[in-house]
């Protein structure tokens, strides 16, 4: 995925009221930019960190610029813009780079679903199949070791969607949760047990009962501006 706008360095100064951060330019001016990731961010808020954003040039934007990567570690790049997590799932999924989700012939997005009121993010259907009900997660926290964890707050409405496609595989439908994992870093997922216990427990639930799991770690080229996941790495229960 190619973005809009060209990615632009600076320094993180901060990020407050979940959606602003201060940035420091690099002739030491500041800038308030969106921050599109509503999740604590754990990991990923460090100040003094080198970040990347994007500048719009809609009038209408308040802040027309957008926070899309940091650098941790000093060594790794992560997307923590949650916003393009469908997207970048659809795209490897179009482009057959998921070798479990090919052959279908129509794919459809936020389609209405189960018992809860809930939207799918992705719904894949071909004739003579089951429907495909995918689910789409961002991952950003990552450890040291290479060790990618999921989810990095509570997640009640976490839980509700692992229920819905658990309801779905039930049905005699084909379920996946897809993680998004924008984080150079990672190469193998897990639960993240100490941060939600309860995900924890209903997401081994979830694989014991049918819904696949799958995770996709992206690739970043930071001067051509580009995201793309490219490489599917194990999810360790």
């Amino acid at each position: 995925m190619k973005l809009p706008e060209q990615l632009q360095a600076a320094t993180l100064l901060r990020r407050y009221k979940r959606f602003l951060a201060d940035i420091e330019l690099a002739d030491g001016s500041q800038l308030t930019i969106h921050c599109p990731n509503t999740g604590s961010m754990k990991n990923c808020q460090q100040a003094g960190s080198r970040v990347w954003y994007t500048l719009s040039d809609n009038p209408k934007r308040k802040y027309p610029g957008t926070w899309q990567l940091i650098e941790v570690d000093k060594k790794h790049l992560v997307g923590i813009n949650t916003g393009l997590a469908n997207k970048l799932v659809r795209e490897a999924i179009e482009s057959q780079r998921v070798g479990s989700l090919t052959s279908f012939d129509a794919i459809r997005s936020e389609v209405p679903y189960g018992e809860q009121r809930s939207r799918i993010d992705l719904l894949l259907q071909a004739e003579g199949k089951p429907p495909c009900y995918i689910e789409v997660k961002n991952v950003s926290l990552g450890q040291a070791d290479g060790q990618g964890l999921f989810p990095d707050a509570v997640t009640q409405r976490g839980q509700k969607h692992l229920q819905e496609l658990m309801e779905m595989v039930r049905q005699g439908n084909r379920a996946v949760l897809c993680f998004c994992v924008q984080h150079s870093g990672i190469d193998r997922l897990s639960p993240a047990d100490e941060i939600d216990p309860d995900y924890a427990d209903l997401l081994r639930q979830a694989s014991a009962a049918g819904v696949e799991l799958i995770a996709l770690r992206a690739s970043f080229d930071v001067q051509a501006s580009e995201i793309s996941l490219t490489e599917e790495i194990p999810v360790c229960l």
